[in-house]
């Protein structure tokens, strides 16, 4: 029978081949490894043929070597960066750099005291509660469920039978939880609740809408053709365009947006730019106007203006520059942020949505980021402004011919503006502000989803949670002070009703309110009353099916849906907060904080735009000096040495790690599973955001 078993051993390879490249001890792969064939377990221990068992022990053993040199590699790895982190965390703390020793802080010093002694309230007494509830359980208080045994708990409290102090002491306060904290608790549980769903349904409403927008492919037409400028054809529409920069002391990005408004594809003679500088820094001020001189050279028809009073902030630069007397001529007027980069072609891209369509207000174009993925602080931006801009305002656009006009990146009518009052002061969101006004003397607006401007996010937790404040803070600002106007405007009522419930309640209101009180408060403390309880639906479910809708439009950061939702509900205390200071009028709500710049791109932009025109330079014009540019700007940069850029620790959110971190630790005792591992990570969300690890780290 052996002849007949193994006529085919010839054709098969016997043992474990493996191949492996190896330049050096730290560097190697494995390249093909095959598992043992039948014919090697088929084999007795007499029949293995000579040097093939040798041959294979062999190389399973370097293939468990190097796996184990891999794995003590990622060991030391991970040893090396926790013990780095530990070491950034212990310089930090050692520093004593905190957010109330920030003197640019946007927060009311009062207001912050405040809100901060209340979560510090809640941190002590879930720790008091903790340490009581551990003693329980040692004493045999158990509870599988959050869920009590009443009749147990009724049978400890009879006066017939015998038990110890602290028994007692325990059964009277779960009769209190039972009687008097678990009621209100799951009150204010269930409305939160009840807005989430509502608030889940929006969003759902809205995707579904964005879909229904790709599926018909949907998109605003002109009726306008493009026209090349150097095709000499006179029928093309050209109107006269104003183009405005506001900045205030933006040393590192004025370069990149003066160069590129400077190269718009538009007539010269329709064109006219206004560098509106606020900055109250000489040298910048300086800087900024040599530029533009420099880009008068060039033929650009470009001024530089600046005001010595900054009243109004950015509401009241733009109103003094509409105040200018050649204003008149000018029929459109597009905005762009000092950090903002139009491409050539963009007036050509929008203003053609003007034409004969004399109800038209604004064209709106989404921003594009250059520095998306220059940390993990930068990719979850990237996540909530892909779904503003591809899902809010592209389904506004299309459905409701409204949305909230971004402050940049736009190209009004001005006749739209002077028809709705011009540019007020009265709050820091002047942008939604105008929308607000226009939409209410009935004029529409066109988003152009495909007509992309790029621009900078914020790479510091600080300069993030100030503009996030201030977004917050504003509209709640705005709401007071136009609820009278929304009530008696001549719009319709479901445009009342959406203005009302929808743009302002729901989206800016009720949404930072249930993501803070719902997730921050109610949670941990139905951990220590246990008698009050959240679905599990609640804590994982929704939340989750929200993020994978809200991730859609930027489908490259799925890895980062779970950081993403935590995250969210990290930024929840700080939108909270400046919602309440907008509602409320505390004094918070009208500070103004320029969003801090890096300029990452702006040398790479001023080569390329140079390099475009090297006919003009011909003419004798001077060309642009890099070199000169750079110089100055670090010069500068090392006289303002003084304020450099820290770390610091925020101690509401570290406060709160604090409180979250011990509801997790009490949700062991009742074995609450998704509820333990959901309080654990959010609160190490809480701890890095608190200790300032995410975004930009300065050394």
């Amino acid at each position: 029978m052996a002849p007949s078993l193994y006529w085919w051993a010839k054709e098969t390879h016997g043992g474990t081949p493996v191949v492996v490249k190896m330049e050096n001890p730290s560097n190697w792969s494995i390249v093909e490894l095959e598992s043992p064939s039948e014919e090697d377990l088929m084999y007795t221990n007499d029949s293995v043929p000579k040097g093939g068992r040798n041959k294979n022990a062999k190389q399973l053993t370097w293939v468990l070597l190097l796996k184990a040199h891999k794995a003590a590699g990622c060991l030391t790895s991970i040893a090396s960066t926790f013990f780095s982190l530990t070491s950034i965390v212990r310089r930090r703390v050692a520093s004593g750099r905190t957010d109330s020793t920030d003197t640019t802080d946007t927060e009311n010093p009062a207001v912050k005291s405040r809100f901060y002694s209340c979560i510090k309230v809640f941190l002590w007494l879930s720790l008091l509660l903790l340490g009581f509830e551990m003693a329980a359980y040692f004493k045999g208080w158990h509870f599988g469920a959050p869920d009590l045994q009443l009749q147990y708990l009724y049978s400890l409290t009879s006066p017939l039978v015998v038990k110890s102090v602290f028994d007692s002491l325990y059964s009277s306060w779960v009769l209190i939880r039972m009687e008097y904290l678990a009621p209100p608790l799951q009150l204010l549980a269930n409305v939160c609740i009840v807005l989430f769903l509502i608030q889940s349904l929006d969003r759902l409403i809205l995707c579904l809408g964005c879909f229904w927008i790709k599926f018909k492919k949907i998109r605003p037409v002109c009726k306008q053709e493009l026209v090349d400028l150097e095709s000499g054809d006179a029928d093309g529409y050209f109107p006269m365009v104003l183009v405005q920069i506001p900045m205030c002391n933006e040393k590192e990005v004025y370069q990149q947006s003066i160069a590129a408004v400077c190269n718009l594809d538009w007539p010269k003679g329709n064109l006219l730019i206004q560098i509106l500088d606020d900055s109250d820094d000489p040298t910048t001020q300086s800087l900024i106007n040599e530029e533009v001189n420099k880009w008068q050279q060039e033929g650009a028809n470009i001024v530089y203006r600046h005001r010595v009073i900054r009243e109004g902030y950015k509401a009241g630069n733009l109103k003094s520059a509409m105040n200018c007397s050649y204003v008149k001529d000018y029929e459109f007027v597009a905005i762009f942020d000092a950090d903002f980069q139009p491409t050539p072609d963009f007036l050509k891209k929008t203003v053609p949505h003007f034409k004969d369509n004399e109800e038209i207000g604004l064209v709106q174009a989404r921003w594009s980021f250059v520095n998306k993925d220059e940390n993990l602080l930068t990719r979850l931006q990237l996540i909530n402004l892909a779904f503003h801009f591809e899902v809010e305002q592209q389904v506004n656009g299309i459905f409701l011919n409204f949305f909230g006009f971004n402050g940049t990146a736009g190209v009004w009518r001005i006749k739209a503006l002077e028809d709705s009052g011009g540019w007020l002061e009265r709050t820091t969101v002047e942008d939604m502000d105008i929308a607000v006004r226009a939409h209410l003397r009935g004029w529409k607006f066109i988003f152009l989803n495909d007509v992309e401007c790029q621009c900078e996010l914020p790479e510091s937790y600080e300069a993030y949670r100030k503009q996030q404040h201030r977004w917050h803070s504003g509209p709640m600002q705005l709401f007071r002070l136009c609820m009278p106007d929304i009530i008696r405007s001549k719009i319709s009522i479901w445009k009342k009703g959406n203005m009302i419930f929808l743009f302002f309640l729901l989206r800016k209101l009720i949404l930072p309110f249930y993501s803070f009180t719902l997730f921050c408060i109610i949670l941990p403390m139905t951990m220590f009353i246990p008698e009050a309880t959240l679905p599990t639906w609640v804590v994982s479910y929704v939340p989750a099916t929200m993020s994978f809708l809200n991730i859609l439009p930027a489908p490259k950061s799925f890895p980062f849906i779970v950081p993403y939702l935590l995250f969210e509900n990290t930024m929840s205390v700080t939108k909270f907060n400046a919602m309440i200071s907008g509602l409320f009028q505390l004094g918070s709500a009208y500070e103004w904080v320029v969003t801090k710049k890096s300029g990452r791109s702006s040398e790479g932009d001023l080569n390329s735009l140079v390099e475009k025109q090297p006919t003009k330079h011909q003419r004798g014009s001077s060309e642009p000096n890099l070199e000169e540019m750079r110089e100055e700007i670090k010069q500068q940069e090392q006289r303002a040495s003084r304020k450099k850029k820290h770390n610091r620790i925020y101690t509401k959110e570290l406060t709160l790690a604090f409180l979250l971190l011990t509801a997790s630790a009490r949700s062991l005792l009742s074995a609450q599973g998704i509820h333990f591992y959901f309080l654990l990570f959010q609160g190490i969300s809480f701890l890095l955001v608190g200790l300032d690890l995410i975004g930009e780290q300065v050394e």
